[in-house]
């Protein structure tokens, strides 16, 4: 009977190792990275130095835990001790070209970008558009797509409370590595205002603030950035269009007529910006009372008309993609933190919303202007 022995330790295995764990921000292995610092072999016992960005790194426990997963299953190895070390600042700026490049670019405004782009718009406050926006999010993340929202209403920012999130990026060189909740990844002005302090920014301000959200931030390989745009068509809207040119737009409103005719103004901007309108969420829709008959709240027909007037507007389809029905829970879940996808999968609100998210994640990842590895003949 033949027997297979395990090789003991070496430096050259352990590194083989420690190159299947990835960085839980930048995802990416720690070998790549620069992160591991010092090996050192003993008896039965391996000691790892692992370099953070930043000394108070809020993900050093899981990174520990899966560096020493790692080594012991190497074998020949009794115990792994994982100590922490902090890059210097010459370490960082390596760090930061090597996953960002020496010239940062809008990585979404490259002809190579796979990441589908959807500006979330509407033409006015209270309709539920951040609501929509966070729970489309999590429905995606949830079915394993990779995923940001990049919170763009800077005078009425929302996001971050809304995924319960009060952790700010972490800052590598000039890079920023944006916090994540329920696998979405969020950027916000609200990560870096103290409280409740607003923030005063005129066109310009605005302009830079959300040039740098595209830029500095590490958003990694998403599938889908959703950007939460704040009601209306002022200059965050212009901005959006000139920095995420394909982007496509995703309209929100409620059944309420008036509410509609102001939405149609939103949808509108896509035939100034050359932007495509991708479809229509009414939310809202009606109540469904314990009877199980619906109440319609705020009338009825308002997301059908704004879809139309698009298209004739647009001579494109801009199809209703979903009817969110009323619940309290939305509301609810939303200051609580969680969205309702996730707290109440089973209500219709939840169904519904995941209806939408499955529509626009299944769409193909648009082919124009990306290079194809073939050669003409």
């Amino acid at each position: 009977m033949m027997t297979t022995s395990v090789p003991p330790p070496t430096h050259e295995l352990i590194l083989l190792a420690l190159s299947r764990v990835e960085d839980p921000e930048i995802r990416r292995p720690i070998t790549e990275l620069g992160m591991v610092g010092r090996v050192d072999i003993g008896a039965g016992q391996v000691t790892v130095e692992i370099l953070l960005t930043v000394a108070a790194c809020p993900l050093r426990e899981r990174i520990s835990r899966e560096v020493r997963d790692a080594v012991l299953d190497i074998g020949h190895i009794a115990s792994v001790r994982v100590e922490f070390g902090v890059m210097t600042d010459d370490q960082r700026a390596t760090l930061r070209k090597k996953v960002h490049g020496d010239e940062p670019v809008i990585p979404f405004a490259q002809p190579d970008s796979l990441t589908r782009l959807y500006c979330v718009v509407s033409g006015k406050g209270g309709v539920g558009k951040s609501s929509v926006t966070v729970n489309l999010a999590a429905a995606m993340a949830a079915r394993g797509l990779r995923v940001g929202i990049l919170d763009a209403d800077i005078h009425g920012h929302s996001i971050p409370g809304m995924l319960g999130l009060d952790a700010r990026p972490v800052q590598v060189d000039r890079m920023l590595l944006p916090p994540s909740a329920y696998g979405v990844q969020v950027i916000s002005i609200g990560m870096f205002v103290e409280g409740n302090k607003p923030v005063v920014w005129r066109g310009p301000m605005l302009h830079r603030a959300l040039q740098q959200f595209l830029v500095d931030v590490h958003w990694g390989d998403l599938d889908v950035l959703l950007v939460d745009l704040p009601p209306g068509t002022g200059d965050i809207a212009i901005s959006l269009a000139q920095l995420l040119p394909t982007a496509e737009l995703l309209v929100v409103t409620t059944p309420q007529q008036t509410a509609a005719r102001i939405a149609e103004r939103a949808g509108a901007v896509a035939a100034q910006t050359k932007q495509r309108v991708v479809g229509i969420v009414e939310n809202m829709s009606w109540y469904e009372a314990p009877d199980g008959s619906r109440q319609e709240l705020f009338g009825a027909g308002g997301g059908a008309r704004v879809g139309a007037r698009l298209a004739a507007l647009l001579d494109a389809e801009c199809p209703l993609l979903g009817q969110i029905p009323f619940d309290p829970g939305v509301g609810a879940t939303g200051d609580d933190g969680t969205p309702i996808v996730l707290t109440d999968p089973e209500s219709a609100a939840a169904q519904a919303f995941r209806e939408v998210a499955d529509a626009l994640a299944q769409r193909p990842r648009e082919l124009v202007g990306l290079r194809l590895a073939v050669t003409p003949r």
